[in-house]
């Protein structure tokens, strides 16, 4: 299963730069071409999170929370063998599985804390931990779920999905009725046929009582699936940025360019460029635009000019963060990038993640300025 990638109309052709014929890759240059079966297959941990396991948390020793998380997690994790467990054959992706019914009591566990506290740390090792061949558990964003629902249809994801024995869900978003409505129908019908779930999302940082709200909420909006989960409250700070120097202010256009033409691998955009190139390829291909990527290298970033703009930026940050990919920018910093109004409105909580990642993937990059 492969990636196509097509040349974007009237995009800049790779290699064809100010300094030199032989240059950087560009990312509005690039069109990726997924097959479904592809949004099926890499539902596993993204890149970062591959080698991660409970062992390799670092809890927080101020925060007991983080500790009993990983107790209850290994034994939720111990008590998902069975039916599937010892599967070895290739994966019917699109044929239908039987149902099995549904064990009584919590099918589910929901991480509910602030940014950076390790939920998806702990949400990718419960996935390594459960003793289930690869093809019969799943792992993916919310938006990622939704995305495959889109392209397989409602009815064939949940064959798809039916004959798994876990699916885990990181970064579950409750700011779109609809989507909402959509994904609780699906893990209602996924619950009945025994599959057994995992959740995260985030919290607003200083919000009062932190994560507690946002399991009110989750737990309001997935629509008669409460039962079946059981809350795991996380408390902390960002790990991200605990005990680290402060994120690099953003170079100057000349140290990002010369950067992006001495890094093997490296992308090289204008950033107003890449927001309009972003509008023409669906967020579910963000992934395959970033495949074989080592560096992203930003000119002229300036605040996002609209909500639709700032929601496909947020998706890429993920995309990048999740594959390890640093970032190296000229123009305004990360902290600036989305309007008060935003910060303020009803999607804050991704804007934020998106500002905590970025700052994050800025802080790698900064190896790639010569000094």
């Amino acid at each position: 299963m492969s990636t196509s990638l097509t040349a974007s109309p009237g995009a800049p052709a790779p290699g064809h730069g100010p300094i030199a014929e032989a240059g950087p890759q560009s990312l509005c240059a690039r069109e990726p071409r997924v097959p479904a079966e592809r949004l099926v297959a890499e539902m596993v941990p993204p890149p970062r999170f591959d080698a991660v396991r409970f062992d390799t948390y670092n809890p927080d020793p101020g925060q007991p929370s983080q500790t009993q998380a990983v107790t209850v997690l290994s034994e939720f994790a111990a008590g998902l063998g069975g039916a599937h467990a010892s599967g070895s054959g290739k994966r019917r992706w699109f044929s239908r599985t039987p149902k099995s019914s549904a064990p009584a009591g919590p099918r589910g566990v929901y991480l509910d804390g602030g940014y950076g506290v390790g939920k998806t740390h702990l949400l990718a090792s419960l996935w390594h931990a459960t003793p289930a061949a690869p093809e019969y558990k799943a792992f993916g964003t919310f938006v990622e779920l939704t995305n495959l629902v889109g392209a397989l249809g409602f009815q064939q994801t949940v064959q798809t999905l039916g004959g798994h024995r876990l699916l885990c869900i990181d970064e579950f978003e409750l700011d779109d009725p609809g989507d909402t409505v959509l994904v609780s129908s699906l893990l209602r019908k996924l619950v009945e046929s025994g599959v057994a779930l995992a959740a995260t999302s985030n919290t607003l940082p200083g919000k009062l009582g932190e994560g507690r709200f946002a399991a009110v909420d989750f737990l309001r909006e997935i629509q008669g699936l409460s039962a079946h989960f059981r809350p795991l409250r996380i408390d902390g700070q960002d790990y991200r940025h605990r005990g680290l120097p402060e994120a690099p202010a953003p170079y100057s256009e000349e140290q990002v360019t010369k950067a992006a033409y001495a890094t093997d691998g490296a992308t090289l955009d204008d950033f107003p460029a890449l927001l309009d190139h972003l509008a023409r390829v669906h967020p579910s291909r963000y992934g395959a635009l970033t495949e074989d990527i080592s560096a992203v290298c930003l000119t002229e970033v300036q605040p996002v000019p609209d909500q639709s703009t700032a929601l496909r930026l947020v998706v890429l940050a993920d995309r990048l963060y999740d594959r390890e990919i640093p970032v190296l920018t000229s123009g305004v910093p990360f902290d600036r990038l989305f309007s008060d109004e935003m910060l303020n409105g009803g999607y804050r909580k991704k804007y934020f993640r998106a500002i905590s990642r970025l700052t994050a993937l800025a802080r790698d990059a900064k190896g790639l300025v010569a000094q």
